[in-house]
């Protein structure tokens, strides 16, 4: 990869042309009413401006060996089973995003099992265990999770042969809430879904038209600044992009770390913020800061903030979330030649749309720029859309490989306004 971020998981690209034309379904559970749904073991429904989902009583309890320390330590837990949901559009992929708080002493695990088109089941996947710390568990994809017919490729469930024609045509999620025994202290969920798209392979999209011109204000931050800092988490700066777009999200929303949250970031570097954001999206497993639903799941750690992993099908659907002041958080793959005034190729890269100019050009916060006063950019258009939806390209020696096929996160109010609500409505989010 390089200077521009790590590579991207090894993922079976299968991505959206019109996601709302039946490319891609969105589900979450989110109400006081959807937690009272689904099967319960120990869990209970907790009313309130934010509904969530905490623990009542355990279930049960477990011996985990964490296989990033080799610590093993007993844990209380309580399991919460969503109902099945039946996706509108048989899937060859699925990426699972949650948002939760989970104080010192408690962590959660996301699990996801699918019924394929062929009336069979997948065993019961791991798609995260996650805490917003790194004391008590070190937060962790799973490697190696594959029944012959489908696979985890660390934060996305695929269908191993997309065409063979199988497809994943229903799945239920499975939460479970961790806590040290006797402890009186609980993990919140307030959101917990998936995403599921069915994308044909495709070299190029067609060209939408430009619709809007505008710009919104977001913080500027380069990941390149930070390059050696911090080396534990994925060799430093120069592979942050994701935690870097994240962090300029967050810090556009209003929502900081506090000084304390910041005081173990060596005071001579700039940008303390990015550096927290790096070491609390770190998947121990991937070895790196790039898993998706991680990254949201960090932005909703900040108050009143929610984060999900979802595909866009054109620019259009990006003008709508723009055009009601939600900046997008894109991922794409591609060749120095292929992004004229990038000035980099990468094998997975994360940026920040924040608007686009009067000739529909993409104004893009880049942080794989030289400085924070560099970070924006603007890309053209159609060699931005192209980069962007496409879920095969062509490598630098020649080889077809995949791309993301449109993948973004959104970071939005846990009480959006109307018109923010209708444009994420518009993208299949509520």
């Amino acid at each position: 990869s390089s200077a521009a971020g790590a590579p991207a998981p090894a993922r079976a690209a299968q991505a959206p042309s019109k996601a709302r034309a039946g490319r891609v379904d969105n589900r979450a559970w989110t109400s006081y009413t959807d937690w009272r749904g689904g099967t319960a073991q120990g869990t209970r429904a907790a009313s309130g401006a934010r509904p969530g989902l905490v623990m009542a009583s355990p279930a049960g309890r477990v011996d985990y060996t964490d296989p990033h320390t080799g610590r093993t330590a007993t844990w209380e837990y309580a399991r919460w089973t969503s109902p099945v949901h039946r996706l509108a559009v048989p899937s060859t992929e699925v990426i699972a995003s949650w948002n939760a708080r989970t104080p010192a002493g408690t962590w959660l695990q996301v699990e996801l099992r699918g019924r394929y088109s062929d009336g069979t089941d997948t065993p019961w996947y791991v798609m995260g265990r996650w805490a917003s710390g790194d004391q008590d568990i070190r937060r962790t994809s799973v490697d190696d999770q594959s029944d012959g017919k489908s696979s985890i490729w660390t934060d996305t469930f695929a269908i191993d042969d997309a065409t063979s024609g199988l497809r994943l045509v229903s799945y239920r999620l499975r939460l479970t809430l961790y806590r040290k025994p006797g402890a009186g202290i609980t993990p919140t969920v307030w959101r917990l879904g998936a995403m599921g798209s069915d994308i044909p392979d495709r070299f190029t999209v067609p060209a939408s038209t430009p619709g809007l011109t505008r710009e919104l204000k977001v913080p500027r931050y380069s990941q390149e600044i930070h390059a050696g800092q911090y080396p534990e988490y994925d060799n430093g700066g120069e592979a942050w992009c994701s935690p870097t777009s994240s962090q300029m999200i967050i810090e556009y929303w209003g929502r900081k770390p506090t000084a304390q949250d910041l005081s173990w970031v060596n005071p001579q570097y700039a940008d303390p913020q990015v550096c927290h954001a790096a070491r609390f999206t770190y998947d121990y497993q991937y070895a790196g800061c790039g898993n998706w639903p991680f990254n949201a799941a960090y932005a909703a750690t900040y108050r009143d903030l929610q984060g999900v992993v979802t595909r866009l099908g054109s620019l259009t659907e990006l003008e709508t979330l723009i055009a009601a002041g939600i900046p997008v958080i894109t991922s794409q793959s591609f060749l120095a030649s292929e992004l004229t005034g990038a000035g980099y190729g990468t094998a997975g890269h994360l940026m920040t749309v924040i608007g686009f100019t009067a000739d529909g050009d993409v104004i893009a916060n880049d942080p794989a720029s030289p400085s924070n006063a560099a970070v924006r950019r603007v890309y053209r258009r159609r060699e931005w859309e192209n980069i962007w939806l496409r879920t095969k390209r062509y490598n630098a020696s020649g080889k077809v490989v995949s791309g993301t096929g449109g993948v973004c996160y959104l970071y939005f109010p846990a009480q959006p306004t109307a018109r923010q609500r209708t444009a994420l409505a518009k993208v299949g989010i509520r």
